[in-house]
């Protein structure tokens, strides 16, 4: 439908949340009121009506192309997979965040990288999504080839967002060893091949990291790609993200980090199943915590999709100070305003009619439909 009235709907505003409709002309929310709508049109049920949700960091997408350890499925096949899960779980813009540089261990997906972004190329061109997506490049900085990896994949794919990433065992993330040999064993490979490898790792780590991180900075400031920081842990972390122009601080593992980067008008991200789990699976600071004092921005599903609307609706709950409409403008207008994308994010007269239909059932909220610009895509 080209022009449509959604009424009967919850509206979560951005400063309110009222009972009313809102009209839809070619893909434009063009006006929203209270009450009872002025004709007839689709009957939301009292269900909540909000802004389509804007995720900037997902790894999920490797999960559908590598379902197993050694199997890879079909690159094209993958990604709509992806998308279709994307978008059920409320999501209208997603930032596909594809791993540069390959691993050490021969680990991840870094060396795949060409073939999932041409399979996202393709079905872009094909006008195969449901959502909208854009392209996060995680810069993996411990890595021999991630400079020529960036260089050649911007030359040829759009590039909307390059995170700074540094895995390099025994800091950031993986302070904690006991933590990190969890992480690195999910793949099956013995413990001798793993101690061996990160021993390799920490060997090499800070040699990459100072050839590499100040490269990708300047390459992203003459590109003029936003810059993320990753897993920021102390305040020297924070002072190194402020000098290279860093926006956003993607995961900080404590709360002083978060509160550094958020003093010095760094926007700040947190994964929504550290709040749902009631914390971090690597032992660092618990979501919630940062958002009780002040300092929680945007929150990302990162590796589960449907956790971020179940995180934003969770959210005033287990901290009564923050609104629904603030809650929810985590995962809408902040994620939208810290890329740029000026156009949605919010319900409002003007912006994208990027819109989902929330029931909530048993506490538990549920997506019933889903539409992109107007369009119905769930």
């Amino acid at each position: 439908m080209d022009d449509f009235i959604l009424e009967n709907a919850t509206l979560v505003l951005p400063d309110r949340v009222q009972r009313g409709w809102l009209a839809v002309s070619d893909g434009a929310i063009i006006e929203i009121g209270e009450g009872r709508a002025p004709a007839r049109g689709l009957d939301c049920g009292g269900d909540y009506l909000i802004p389509g949700l804007i995720e900037l960091h997902t790894d999920h997408l490797e999960s559908h192309y590598a379902p197993r350890p050694k199997v890879r499925w079909h690159p094209l096949g993958a990604v709509l997979a992806y998308d279709a899960q994307i978008t059920a779980s409320g999501i209208t813009t997603v930032f596909d965040s594809l791993r540069a540089g390959s691993d050490p261990d021969g680990s991840g997906l870094g060396s795949e990288l060409e073939q999932l972004a041409g399979a996202i190329a393709a079905a872009r061109a094909g006008d195969l999504f449901r959502a909208e997506h854009f392209t996060h490049l995680r810069c993996e900085l411990p890595s021999t080839d991630v400079l020529d990896t960036v260089a050649t994949f911007t030359a040829r794919y759009p590039v909307g967002l390059i995170s700074l990433m540094d895995h390099t065992p025994g800091q950031r993330q993986f302070r904690d060893m006991e933590k990190y040999y969890t992480y690195a064993t999910r793949g099956g490979r013995p413990m001798e091949e793993i101690r061996a490898n990160t021993e390799r790792k920490i060997r090499d780590g800070r040699s990459l990291n100072a050839k590499n991180r100040p490269a990708l900075v300047q390459f992203a400031r003459e590109m003029g790609i936003p810059l993320a920081s990753h897993d920021d842990t102390t305040l020297a972390d924070v002072d190194l993200a402020v000098g290279e122009g860093v926006r956003l601080a993607e995961f900080p593992t404590t709360l002083e980090a978060a509160e550094a980067a958020h003093r010095q008008g760094i926007t700040v991200m947190m994964g929504a199943p550290n709040l749902i789990r009631g914390g971090s699976h690597s032992g660092n600071v618990a979501a919630l915590a940062l958002a009780e004092a002040g300092h929680l921005d945007i929150l990302s599903s990162d590796y589960v999709p449907a956790s971020l609307l179940m995180a934003a609706f969770l959210l005033p709950e287990q901290a009564p100070s923050i609104t629904l409409p603030e809650a929810l403008a985590t995962v809408t207008a902040n994620p939208a305003r810290a890329t740029g994308l000026t156009d949605r994010g919010a319900l409002a007269p003007g912006l994208r009619a990027d819109l989902v239909r929330v029931q909530r059932a048993e506490g538990v909220p549920v997506v019933r439909e889903v539409w992109r610009a107007g369009r119905r895509v769930a």
